[in-house]
């Protein structure tokens, strides 16, 4: 089975900047102002990956 990306939503900040990048599998939640996945596999690895590298406090991850 393959790794799907994890968002840790009481760790993220809802900078947006996974949204930005991987508008296909994140998505920013109004409502608690948190990003959350939406389509773990709508996104390259390598543009997880990028997402991963991006965000702020690191709460997002790879998950068998």
């Amino acid at each position: 089975m393959a790794s799907i990306p994890v968002i840790e939503t009481e760790d993220c900040v809802g900078c947006g900047s996974c949204v930005e990048i991987c508008p296909e599998a994140f998505v920013l939640n109004e409502s608690i102002e948190k990003a959350q996945v939406v389509n773990p596999k709508g996104c390259p690895e390598e543009k997880v990956n990028q997402a991963i590298d991006t965000c702020p406090v690191n709460c997002i991850h790879w998950e068998d």
